[in-house]
């Protein structure tokens, strides 16, 4: 009995030491699911959240967020991840956002920026950013439940351009997944912007202006109207658009980020797979009460001045927009 006493202490002091090395080697393992070559620096929002032992380079750091405004209960270790998806007007946002917002694990919030104020400085792009992703901006879209991903979309004329240093910083901070939207051809967009400028003033359906309908008769409505292209600006909008696309997949590079086309998606709903793979989302079938406002066809039969349009892009590297179709 004296020898166990005298031999005590000693024992504890083993014990202790073998404790700690082997909490120490748990916490090594952990760690180096989250280190790279680069030495990436860890940063979880909520510590006390178990950490997940398979996680992907572009996973990292893992995001839980605290929102002010209600409070995510029994959800609060899962982790939400952060998109954007960048496009421009008339390029099937809305629709690829609608179809986004049918997975129950998603909140895609909207053209968030079309608010002048969010987009004045630098300073104010970055506090809507964080109301965004800490949950915090609600809309018809925002679901409390355990989300997967949150997320909204941004038009490239709505700041994007403008502070385009600030805003990469911080989704390669943020880990923000950037989903670019754009269309292929163009000139389709171009007759897009037309048609819906003028149901602005005119208001074909009963008086009320639509930019999206759901419903086939609403889309037979709005596509009888014509537009009648300016001819000598029509090469310069093109020659824009184009720019802008390229300037904007130039500055967004180095971030995560994936393109897509509205015409791709549109041909092979498979796309909407490679979507939600993408945002490490679990497959679901996504829907829309969306209905095309024009379904393909001839351009030809969407243009008032079509013999004018075609004369003016012949022999110009434009003149493969006239012959796409959807």
């Amino acid at each position: 009995m004296e020898s166990f006493i005298r031999w005590k202490p000693q024992v504890v002091l083993l014990f202790a030491v073998v404790c700690g090395v082997y909490i120490i080697s748990i916490c090594v393992r952990q760690t180096s699911n989250f280190t790279s070559s680069d030495s990436m620096n860890i940063h979880l929002v909520d510590p006390l959240c178990p950490i997940p032992m398979n996680l992907q380079k572009w996973e990292i750091p893992q995001h839980f967020p605290k929102p002010q405004t209600f409070s995510r209960e029994e959800c609060v270790c899962n982790p939400v991840r952060f998109f954007a998806i960048l496009s421009m007007q008339r390029s099937g946002s809305g629709w690829f956002e609608t179809l986004l917002n049918s997975h129950t694990n998603v909140s895609s919030n909207g053209e968030i920026f079309n608010v002048r104020e969010r987009r004045s400085n630098a300073s104010m792009v970055i506090r809507t950013l964080d109301r965004v992703y800490n949950l915090d901006v609600l809309t018809s879209s925002s679901k409390n439940e355990c989300l997967a991903a949150v997320g909204f979309k941004w038009m490239l004329n709505q700041g994007v351009m403008v502070h385009h240093e600030v805003i990469v910083d911080y989704f390669t901070k943020h880990g923000v997944s950037t989903v670019f939207l754009l269309r292929r051809n163009p000139l389709r967009r171009l007759i897009s912007l037309l048609a819906n400028t003028y149901d602005k003033d005119v208001k074909l359906l009963n008086g009320t202006h639509k930019s999206h309908v759901h419903t086939p008769q609403e889309a037979q409505i709005l596509a009888k109207y014509k537009p009648s292209v300016n001819i000598s600006s029509l090469i310069p909008k093109l020659r824009s658009t184009m720019k802008n696309s390229a300037t904007a997949l130039d500055y967004f590079k180095n971030t995560r980020h994936v393109v897509f086309y509205y015409e791709d998606i549109v041909k092979n709903r498979t796309k909407l797979r490679d979507v939600q793979e993408f945002l490490g989302l679990p497959i679901r079938n996504l829907t829309s009460l969306q209905v095309r406002i024009h379904s393909g066809g001839a351009l030809s039969e969407q243009i008032e001045n079509w013999d004018e349009v075609e004369e003016k892009l012949k022999g110009t590297m434009y003149e493969k927009f006239l012959c796409t179709e959807e």
